[in-house]
């Protein structure tokens, strides 16, 4: 099965508003103010060679959506999760120990007095160090498409230097 590319748009690289501004363009305005989550594509694209099923995928977004800043982990509890994604908290609770287990997640306790816990926080460097791989094989491609494109404009009498007229 083929993998659709992204093609990257340079100039909303480069400047944070106007890539908002773009994505209010596609999902309106109120849908960007009511809160958006960033997932990188190639998680999103690639996400059966991670290992991921529609289940574990939808937790991740969970996740995700709940993950405001690098530096504060995301910690909506399983019940959140579940009614969210429509499934028994039962199920999350074996997903998330699954996807624990495979590396993907790290679940950490938040401990509170009394030997009650509050929800786990949830960090998802496993899922990143897993996508990464695929991720430069992704940039590769495109890196290589460029070349090959740029190659093939010269070969076809484009992209020598212009001439200018006087």
């Amino acid at each position: 099965m083929s993998v659709a590319a992204v093609v990257p748009v340079p100039e909303l690289e480069s400047d944070p508003k106007a890539a908002v501004r773009e994505n209010e363009k596609k999902w309106g305005k109120p849908l960007m103010d009511a809160g958006w989550t960033c997932i990188p594509s190639t998680i999103i694209l690639r996400q059966q060679a991670l290992g991921l099923d529609p289940v574990d995928m939808n937790i991740v977004l969970v996740i995700a959506a709940h993950w405001w800043k690098a530096n504060q982990l995301a910690f909506p509890s399983k019940k959140l999760i579940a009614d969210t994604i429509g499934k028994d908290p039962t199920t999350v609770r074996r997903r998330l120990a699954k996807l624990e287990k495979d590396g993907m997640i790290e679940r950490i306790l938040r401990p509170q007095p009394g030997g009650r816990h509050n929800s786990n926080e949830y960090r998802l460097t496993g899922l990143i160090a897993g996508a990464e791989p695929l991720a430069k094989e992704e940039i590769a491609k495109r890196a290589e498409g460029k070349t090959y494109r740029k190659a093939r404009a010269v070969k076809k009498g484009r992209g020598l230097v212009p001439v200018v007229k006087p």
